[in-house]
């Protein structure tokens, strides 16, 4: 058995993947209180509300020692990077040198304290290209190491998103599984349409009443105007003039051609961000449907079961908090590839004894 405690758990994504494939996850850690709800209601695991920075390998063994029987260790997460975030771009607020990567020095420091069996992260792949990741690998030096920077399409997530991820072991060496496509083509990969084709029809601003986070945001009338006019996988250069927004005029406003368009159904989705209920964020436009794509189609997009329970019963959808927690959320496939990675690494021949 592998006991893993998850670090920066967010509302489950790795968490659930990583159970759905066969690891025992004791308990999620994370700052955000939101994230509790989601996390307890879907996953058997307890979530700690606490800093990162502030817990201890103390804290870590305490965990594991709760756990029976014999088991190896494993402590995963996926840090935050700030000058990554939209707290890291605005000008006026950038972190200081040192708090931009503290999370993830975080995340070697508790490695160094506990030794754990396994440990593994995911994050965006410019992390490979800064310091910070180096001191990481440093925090691994006594690990067999892998890493990469993965296209997740390949390992069954429906969308062009890349990601890096790293996998760790004290027994031996370890790789992450091979993709389960070998082709980027989308007609060898999960689609648009057999993700979320099976949902409730909606117009702007509906909701289904049996699912409440199938809930699409409000239009302005331009806005409903300009969607009607999209066809999907094209731009806003198919619009008649009179519905080019004045920034799309500009040199700039040519390089993102993708925005207030519409996904198509037989290709992967764009890569799901913290604003993808948000029709002019980016290509969230649904393939027929008049509207942006709901909370509920995000997170099946990010390989969330559509059974995922986000918020008690009768309590309000907010977009932003629950659009944030999506779209950090890791890939809960993603989390299921890992966690056969190890469990195959654990039958290996090639691993050493513990």
């Amino acid at each position: 058995m592998i006991a893993c405690v998850d670090l920066f758990c967010g509302l489950g994504g790795l968490t659930h993947g990583l159970s759905r494939g066969g690891v025992r996850v004791i308990a999620g850690i994370d700052v955000d209180p939101e994230c509790r709800f989601p996390y307890e209601a879907n996953n058997d695991a307890r979530f700690l509300e606490l800093d990162v920075q502030k817990v201890t390998g103390d804290h870590l063994r305490a965990l594991w020692k709760e756990v029976n029987g014999d088991f190896y260790t494993l402590l995963a997460g996926c840090a935050p990077c700030q000058p990554f975030s939209t707290y890291g771009r605005h000008k006026d607020r950038q972190p200081s040198s040192k708090a931009k990567w503290n999370l993830v020095t975080g995340f070697g420091r508790l490695v160094g304290e506990t030794r754990p069996d396994f440990v593994t992260m995911e994050n965006v792949p410019q992390l490979v290209n800064h310091e910070v990741f180096q001191d990481f690998i440093l925090a691994l030096r006594d690990y067999w190491v892998w890493w990469e920077v993965i296209d997740c399409l390949k390992y069954n997530v429906p969308q062009t998103r890349k990601r890096l991820v790293l996998v760790a072991s004290r027994l031996g060496p370890i790789g992450l599984v091979l993709p389960t496509r070998s082709s980027k083509s989308p007609a060898k990969g999960p689609t648009v349409r057999a993700s979320i084709a099976h949902l409730k029809p909606l117009r702007a601003g509906e909701s289904d009443p049996d699912d409440p986070l199938h809930s699409a945001c409000k239009l302005s009338q331009l806005n409903l105007s300009r969607i009607r006019s999209s066809i999907p996988g094209g731009t806003w250069r198919d619009w008649p003039p009179s519905l080019i927004a004045k920034c799309h005029e500009k040199i700039s406003g040519g390089t993102y051609p993708g925005v207030y368009g519409r996904m198509e159904w037989d290709a992967p989705g764009p890569t799901i961000t913290t604003q993808s209920f948000g029709y002019g964020n980016g290509r969230f436009g649904h393939p027929e449907q008049d509207r942006a794509i709901t909370l509920r189609e995000a997170a099946i997009l990010q390989s969330f079961p559509s059974t995922y329970r986000f918020l008690p019963k009768n309590e309000k959808v907010r977009f932003s908090v629950l659009g944030r927690l999506i779209g950090n959320a890791v890939p809960v496939q993603i989390g299921a590839m890992v966690a056969q990675s190890l469990i195959d690494h654990l039958s290996s021949p090639k691993r050493l004894i513990k």
